[in-house]
């Protein structure tokens, strides 16, 4: 992208140890970029190489301490465009993602897509329907969703708070309270089912039911991240 145009799209994209697939993400950002967004890479203490790929793929490339809220923030203090796509470094982008989200803020002030696991076990067919059910009719959207909105108004409503985990939660209900629901793309989004299939899906979402509860319920996110941990 030539750095003399403003883009209309910042994609913000916090990553930490994301080797083995963070080329492929850009590879597929890399037709955005050509059509006017700008990409930024902010690490969070990479030790394989992350940074290294991921160099002549972005616009600009931050390093950070870890924690996807004070990157993502660090990410956004520096974008140029008038919208900003929080991206997460293991996701996997339909064609056309850049028009998806165009549409989307013509009719809401903020959104999200809807997402696809990328294993192939028919439970996963499950979670994802439910995760996005979930989304649509809550009105609250997660990382994994990859969340977008203007920068002003991200701004405006102090970006993501600085704790440990439900950051991308904690956002979406400042939204959803000063600018109403989200737009919801139905075109998904493929996320990496690892953290499933490595834990259990069934233990997963158990899991990721028990910390929404007990955030909810005011548990510190600290402590909350000590679980998920």
């Amino acid at each position: 992208m030539d750095h003399r145009e403003t883009p209309w799209l910042s994609v913000v994209i916090p990553v930490l140890n994301e080797a083995e697939g963070i080329g492929a993400l850009l590879e597929q950002l890399a037709p955005l970029r050509e059509r006017g967004a700008e990409l930024i890479l902010v690490d969070g203490g990479s030790s394989d190489g992350t940074r290294e790929i991921a160099a002549g793929w972005v616009d600009r490339l931050l390093q950070r301490g870890r924690g996807r809220a004070r990157q993502m923030n660090a990410g956004a203090a520096v974008a140029r465009g008038e919208v900003l796509w929080f991206l997460h470094g293991d996701s996997r982008i339909p064609e056309e993602a850049d028009e998806h989200i165009r549409e989307a803020l013509s009719r809401r002030a903020w959104g999200r897509f809807d997402v696809r696991l990328s294993g192939e076990q028919p439970m996963l067919r499950v979670v994802e329907r439910a995760m996005n059910l979930r989304s649509c009719l809550t009105g609250i959207a997660t990382g994994d969703q990859g969340m977008f909105l203007g920068r002003e108004d991200f701004q405006s409503l102090g970006g993501f708070p600085a704790i440990e985990l439900m950051e991308d939660i904690a956002l979406s209900k400042r939204l959803k309270r000063a600018l109403g629901r989200p737009a919801c793309v139905r075109t998904p989004l493929i996320t990496s089912s690892r953290r499933w299939e490595t834990r259990g899906i069934l233990r997963t979402v158990l899991l990721m039911w028990w910390l929404r509860l007990a955030y909810a319920l005011g548990v510190k996110p600290a402590r909350l991240a000590r679980w998920y941990r």
